[in-house]
């Protein structure tokens, strides 16, 4: 049987300007179309970072209180050494322990954590109004009525609660349609 010879490849083969040209605009035409929709991914995974952070270091702060027999608070803070008297939690949040019962660290050596800016500056943590700060008892109860903290976005959407009970645990909440931050 007789071979058939066979086509030798182009020695100029490759690709043209139009197919790079082409490929160029069909990637520019998919990421203008992919950006609105990764802009609230990433919102959404930032305010999921947030609320973890935040129940984690209240879970902290009940054990701290258990832990140490001892009144334990987590307030906001901006300074990393005083709470601050409003509900915004965005500037960052103190752990200390409350040996007196007075709401506040009486000594340097009582602030057991100090976060400052520990979220993206594109969100916001807001806690309800008339209740300020968390305080566990001994036993791990949180004294008082419920405290609810929101993750909210610059644009004043609620993107998560994180709600501290009576008993002292904490659970999240997500908002199925666009819900307005509250103030």
């Amino acid at each position: 049987m007789a071979r058939t010879p066979t086509a030798s490849p182009s020695p100029h083969a490759g690709i043209t300007l139009v197919e790079v040209i082409v490929c160029t605009c069909v990637f520019s035409i998919l990421a203008a179309i992919a950006t609105p929709a990764m802009a609230g991914l990433i919102e959404r995974q930032r305010a999921i970072a947030a609320e973890n952070m935040l129940v984690t270091h209240l879970a902290l702060t009940r054990m701290t209180a258990i832990t140490h027999r001892s009144l334990a608070v987590m307030c906001p803070s901006s300074d990393g050494a005083t709470c601050d008297a409003g509900t915004d939690w965005s500037g960052g949040w103190l752990l200390f322990l409350d040996r007196d019962g007075n709401r506040r660290p009486d000594q340097p050596e009582h602030i057991l954590r100090s976060d400052r800016m520990p979220i993206p500056r594109n969100l916001r943590l807001v806690s309800s109004t008339g209740r300020p700060q968390v305080r566990y008892l001994a036993d791990g109860r949180s004294a008082g009525t419920n405290l609810t903290i929101s993750v909210c976005n610059t644009k004043g959407d609620l993107l998560a609660s994180v709600i501290v009970n009576s008993a002292g645990r904490t659970r999240s909440t997500w908002p199925a349609k666009p819900t307005s931050c509250p103030a």
